[in-house]
């Protein structure tokens, strides 16, 4: 469906994080290797990213292929950051194909990208629409709108960046089940849940990133399905969904 990756560590460049290794995001959107559903990822692609001084993030997204925005080519060796999300949108037939579908979803700190399908997505919002909340990005005409809802409601009512993930997979899957794989960041931790589509987690004294797939030769180690990601400057932690 998608790819997508989240860093946290020391700073580093959005070419370096998204464009610059062998098998980095921009690679991923014509070429994926481990890409179980589609072939590219061409119909959008999002980058959210801190900087001192601001609360919320700085998002930047476009409806087009990577590969075709010189604006994003020349910005990005210029822009560091010491937390970021990325995601490529490969769109689900149905959906809307404008830039509010695209990754990463926005409100407050928070910053969120989904890899999957919900299965039955008419009758999930049917059933959990009044639990999600109607922040702006959650009103995107695309299934992860529903998740990034519910998590932040989640969020908004006290719940850690994890467990708003884990509640907003366990209430679609009560519903209806699907491909549910996400990440979220505030600017000081990363979260993932995986469910359905794998994620890799990278792990360094510079820094720690978690991807659909790795974007190097290091030392990669895929995430159990049906699991909890938390990365955090002391470390990761896993759990079981």
């Amino acid at each position: 469906m998608c790819r997508h990756l989240a860093y946290l560590g020391r700073p580093r460049t959005l070419h370096d994080l998204v464009m610059a290794s062998r098998h980095s995001l921009l690679t991923q959107s014509w070429a994926p290797r481990q890409q179980r559903h589609g072939t590219v990822n061409a119909d959008g692609f999002g980058a959210g990213w801190y900087v001192d001084g601001r609360t919320q993030p700085v998002r930047y997204r476009r409806a087009q292929p990577i590969w075709t925005d010189a604006s994003w080519a020349s910005l990005a060796p210029t822009v560091a950051s010491t937390c970021v999300l990325a995601a490529l949108r490969s769109a689900t037939p149905g959906f809307a194909y404008d830039e509010s579908s695209a990754a990463p979803f926005t409100h407050g700190r928070y910053l969120f990208s989904h890899n999957g399908r919900i299965e039955d997505y008419a009758t999930s919002r049917k059933a959990l629409w009044q639990r999600a909340s109607t922040t702006r990005d959650a009103l995107a005409a695309v299934d992860s709108a529903l998740l990034f809802g519910l998590a932040v409601a989640a969020w908004e009512a006290g719940s850690s960046l994890p467990e708003g993930l884990a509640i907003a997979a366990r209430l679609v899957l009560d519903h209806s089940g699907g491909r549910l794989t996400m990440l979220a960041t505030d600017g000081d931790a990363v979260a993932g849940v995986v469910v359905g589509e794998p994620m890799h987690l990278l792990e360094t004294d510079d820094g720690s990133v978690i991807a659909s797939e790795p974007v190097d030769e290091g030392p990669w180690r895929e995430l159990a399905d049906l699991s909890v990601v938390h990365l955090t400057p002391d470390g990761s932690t896993q759990t079981a969904l």
